[in-house]
């Protein structure tokens, strides 16, 4: 026998079953034409080209040095600019000796052959030297600093110890000249900041041959060993002591960058476009602006837009992990080709309608980057836009807090490229798939 609760659910199944056309119309039959929500798609192919850097703005939490040679990415060549920080007011205690001075470099790691030999001189700075709060672009000219008259030091050295010799196997010292000890024996100098940045402007860092390794360099110290005698029980002792002048984050280092052959060694191809760092390519994404208004609009009929997403693929290839020569760039950011300059002068954070950053997917080979609050703030703030808005997709180091905010993004300064399919692209275009709607 059927319980009566089964029998009630199929009475409430056929009722509303026999209700549904109903249901339907009712919505439909009181709503007018021009309330209807009309939903479309489309998808937009990209204009893109290759751009050649000319510099990058970027306070750096380290610094390359060396040069190193891509067939594909062309060459690339670091030096390095650097103050260092004066102990204010500091005095030698009576019956002071000089004994000497050392510059060391201390390395993290390094890109390329471990055991290529470098020639790295140090030359002090003796024409300017920085300001702190300026903002310096990596291309600057050596000889508006110095004259290199006056040589620090000059070692030629392998990335790896080959020899076993060194105290430690990822720093290389420099031993000064007993001249310029001599000069850092007066502590008159040391009174003021700018007075000893008068005194002693800072060192230009360059290797001078070598195509096969760039050091990472984590810090560069100055240090001054000197020796003082006091009376101790009677009896005369020496004190063995030394005074650091670090190149820290209270004064200023700068990175150079130079790329000489690119222009002949860079491949320009219909195909793929590339992105390369540091300060090196950069790929330019056309934007389809007013055809992009104009096919929506032509969809719409005059209701208000809303983008729900806008998704730009930029697709990899030549991405076998195995055998890259360069590593692979981590994270893009698309932003507008105007406020490149100003976004990394001031340290801004994107905002989704100035910029948006797209992570390397491994399992996709892909980067996905939402555009569509940026398309959504151009076609408000212009009624009649231009044919397109030049955007760049720039290799950029991100920071993030423990909840995954993003806290800080930088120019990515480390050796690392990426070849992308371009808007030419016969098997996959660039292209950008969008989903819209009107209300």
């Amino acid at each position: 026998m059927k319980s009566p609760s089964f029998i009630l659910l199929i009475l409430v199944a056929l009722f509303s079953f026999s209700c549904v056309d109903d249901i339907t119309t009712i919505g439909t039959g009181i709503q007018p034409k021009s309330d209807e929500i009309k939903i479309g798609t489309d998808a937009f192919y990209v204009t893109t080209e290759n751009v050649f850097v000319d510099y990058i703005y970027s306070r750096q939490d380290s610094l390359l040095l060396g040069t190193f040679y891509n067939e594909k990415y062309g060459s690339t060549q670091a030096d390095i600019f650097a103050q260092v920080n004066c102990p204010v007011g500091f005095k030698y205690p009576p019956r002071y000796v000089a004994d000497s001075a050392v510059v060391t470099l201390f390395y993290r790691s390094w890109f390329g052959d471990s055991y290529s030999p470098l020639d790295v001189s140090i030359y002090e700075m003796t024409e300017k030297t920085f300001d702190y709060s300026t903002p310096y672009p990596s291309n600057l000219d050596p000889n508006d600093y110095t004259d290199k008259s006056i040589k620090l030091g000059q070692k030629i050295f392998t990335a790896k110890d080959a020899t076993g010799t060194r105290v430690s196997a990822n720093s290389i010292d420099f031993k000064l000249s007993n001249d310029f000890v001599q000069r850092f024996a007066v502590d008159s100098n040391y009174q003021s900041e700018s007075k000893f940045a008068n005194f002693f402007k800072g060192m230009y860092i360059t290797a001078n041959f070598g195509a096969s390794t760039i050091l990472n360099i984590a810090r560069v110290n100055l240090d001054y060993y000197y020796h003082y005698t006091v009376l101790k029980n009677g009896k005369d002792t020496i004190i063995n002591s030394v005074l650091q002048f670090p190149a820290n984050t209270e004064v200023r280092q700068v990175n150079r960058f130079v790329h000489s052959d690119r222009n002949t060694m860079v491949k320009q191809l219909d195909s793929v476009n590339y992105i390369a760092s540091p300060a090196n390519i950069q790929t330019r994404v056309k934007l389809p602006l007013k055809r992009m208004k104009e096919r929506i609009d032509n969809v719409l009929l005059g209701k208000n837009r809303m983008f729900n997403s806008a998704l730009l693929n930029v697709e990899v290839v030549d991405v076998d992990l195995a055998t890259l020569a360069m590593p692979i760039v981590q994270y893009v950011m698309l932003i507008k080709e105007t406020e490149v300059d100003d976004f990394f002068k001031k340290n801004k954070l994107p905002t989704e309608s100035n910029a948006v950053i797209g992570k390397f997917s491994n399992s996709k080979n892909i980067y996905t980057l939402d555009i569509a609050k940026i398309v959504s703030t151009e076609l408000k703030n212009n009624t009649n836009p231009e044919e397109y808005l030049n955007m760049m997709l720039v290799p950029v180091r991100v920071k993030q807090d423990a909840k995954g905010n993003v806290i800080e993004v930088k120019p990515q300064f480390l050796m690392s490229a990426v070849t992308v399919r371009s808007g030419k692209n016969t098997y996959s275009p660039m292209r950008i798939n969008m989903f819209f709607s009107g209300f």
